[in-house]
């Protein structure tokens, strides 16, 4: 295994650490964090990418979110291996999601709302309309990467510019679907979320799973083909 690799499984685990780790602190019952709200959550997860990219960007560039590892190989800025960047994120949130119910877990069996722990780990639609939720994940991926590609070739890249795209998209756009933008951020909790022995929980809702993993790979890929139209 490459340090880039590596550092990408690392980084992802600290993402989801702090970032479903705000989920947990605003939704959980007798947290004190508890009700805070959609602006707490919003620079939460701003916070938990700047933390893991700062972490890993020396080592992996910090991806984090297969969306930005495919959306960066059509642009022509990553030459890395794609699959093992995308295991490497998946085993990653997995493991944070996991830190995470360990940490929280007093509140996880205080809780009585199913509902409310598995939103700790995955995403769900506001209102449920397949169209409507998957344009919405096509739009916050694709300004996602959009972003990302061109404050890379701006030479500003770095944790702090991605970490205020990630709360502009949460405050302006994560109110639909809970802005997943990030296949690995969803799927990986989620897969946590169906193993772990969470007292009371419900099913994983695998029947929404697939959208907030195609949605974002779209989103991202049509933020890369554009960038390549409009430089080429």
């Amino acid at each position: 295994m490459g340090k880039d690799i590596l550092f990408e499984f690392i980084g992802t685990a600290i993402l989801i650490l702090f970032g479903a780790g705000v989920c947990a602190n605003v939704s959980l019952k007798k947290t004190l964090g508890n009700s805070s709200g959609w602006v707490v959550i919003s620079f939460g997860w701003g916070f938990a990418v700047f933390v893991a990219a700062f972490i890993s960007a020396p080592f992996s560039g910090a991806h984090l979110n297969p969306a930005v590892t495919i959306g960066l190989a059509i642009a022509g800025s990553f030459k890395g291996s794609i699959i093992g960047y995308i295991i490497a994120q998946m085993l990653g949130a997995i493991l944070g999601a996991c830190l995470v119910y360990t940490m929280y877990k007093p509140h996880f069996d205080a809780e009585e709302n199913p509902d409310a722990k598995l939103g700790v780990f995955c995403t769900g639609p506001a209102i449920k309309n397949w169209v409507a939720n998957f344009l919405s994940e096509v739009i916050g991926t694709f300004a996602l990467v959009f972003g990302i590609i061109y404050a890379a070739g701006a030479q500003i890249a770095g944790p702090l510019p991605v970490a205020i795209l990630i709360v502009a998209i949460g405050m302006s756009l994560g109110g639909t679907t809970g802005y997943a933008i990030n296949p690995a951020r969803d799927l990986g909790p989620r897969i946590a979320h169906a193993i772990l022995p969470i007292k009371g929980k419900r099913d994983s809702n695998w029947g929404y799973s697939w959208l907030p993993v195609v949605a974002p790979v779209c989103g991202g890929s049509l933020a890369a083909l554009l960038y390549l139209v409009l430089n080429t």
